[in-house]
Parts: structure tokens; sequence; C-alpha cells
């Protein structure tokens, strides 16, 4: 017997290698919508920095191939129906979020993008900051 719960649960996809963050089919659509508002030749930066009301916050951002390092992880993501997207992630900030859950909810109330990061042992109310 299966849960309601895990039948309404959206589907996560990894990036093409089956590494990166997992993203949710709402945030898949999100961010592709966004990403056509970007123009060409865009790749999301998903990151952590310090700060925040538990100590470090997440970051994401828009950038150019010409922004990507020498050392940073690139990920292709390929939603059906949708154009494949790179997201890039410096090594320092994959240590933090390296299996983390990226969602998006369009509610009124705390609505936006959501992480879930299992490497976090304290979150904040805001969903944008943790500590570990």
């Amino acid at each position: 017997m299966t849960s309601d719960l895990a039948s309404t649960a959206p589907a996560t996809f990894t990036a093409r290698d089956g590494k990166g963050i997992q993203i949710t089919e709402p945030a898949m659509k999100q961010l592709g919508a966004l990403m056509q508002g970007q123009g060409e030749a865009k790749l999301l930066r998903v990151g952590v920095r310090s700060g925040g009301c538990s100590g470090m916050s997440y970051t994401m951002d828009f950038i150019t191939a010409t922004e990507i390092q020498a050392d940073d992880e690139r990920y292709t993501y390929e939603p059906s129906g949708a154009p494949s997207f790179e997201v890039v992630c410096d090594p320092k900030s994959l240590l933090y979020i390296y299996g983390m859950q990226l969602d998006f909810s369009s509610a009124l109330i705390g609505g936006g993008f959501n992480f879930s990061n299992p490497n976090a042992t304290q979150t904040c109310g805001c969903g944008s900051s943790f500590a570990v």
C-alpha cells in the first residue's frame, strides 16, 4: 500500500551524470522560465556564503560562461520538453550542498525556491539559511 504523500511528491531530476543537486519538476519549470528571460548562454550558479540567520545562506544567480572558474563543477540538466541548462557550483559550496534538493512553490505565503539540505543540522524559518 502506498501513501498519499508518496504519490503527490514531485518528480526529481539529477544532472545528466547523476551528480549535483536534485531539482524537482516545479523548480525545473521555474528555472526554465527564468532562463528564457536571461537571454543566450546563461548558466545557473548555486552556492553558499557566510551569513544568514543560521550561519550560512544559499546563493543562486545567473552567470555567463566567462564567469566560470577553473575549479567549478558543471552539471547539465535536461528537462523533458524544455531546453537543457547547466548548473555551476564551486567546490567549497559543493561540500555543503551535495545531495540538496531544490524545489519551487507558487504559494502566496512561503512561496519561491525552497532548499532541502540533508547536510544541514539546523535551518531557519526563512528557508534560505542553514548551519552544519
